[in-house]
């Protein structure tokens, strides 16, 4: 029963997609960007003896974001180096700001790619849905 209304979701959405993109009208409204994903990951020929003598102090100041409310969620990335995290933050300058602002930031060993998250704007076209912000 759970895979069968996880695939009519699936589905639909798809539909919304893939419907919404003939249309003459925008497929996706504009949407305020509500999260940002971080991936981070260490700059190609960087010493890793570098990075493990500033990884203390970063994890520190890593906790103290999470615990400022700035850090939401944190993850490690699979298959190979790096972290993830999804901030509490709306303005990509300002996430990329704090970010450097890190140890490992501030000594130029890692890097950031930044992705502004919005909710998800197909399911507005779902039956009684309004397209208009509110």
């Amino acid at each position: 029963m759970k895979l069968s209304l996880a695939t009519t979701i699936a589905a639909t959405l798809a539909s919304l997609l893939i419907a919404g993109s003939s249309l003459g009208q925008p497929v996706n409204p504009p949407t305020p960007t509500t999260r940002i994903l971080a991936i981070g990951t260490i700059n190609p020929g960087v010493d890793p003896a570098a990075v493990r003598s500033i990884l203390p102090k970063e994890v520190r100041e890593t906790v103290q974001l999470y615990l400022d409310g700035k850090i939401d969620q944190w993850f490690s990335l699979q298959g190979r180096s790096g972290v993830a995290f999804i901030l509490n933050v709306t303005d990509p300058a300002a996430a990329r700001d704090m970010l450097e602002k890190l140890p490992l930031g501030q000594a130029h060993l890692m890097r950031f790619e930044l992705i502004p998250l919005a909710p998800l704007s197909p399911l507005r076209q779902l039956q009684g849905m309004s397209t208009g912000q509110q």
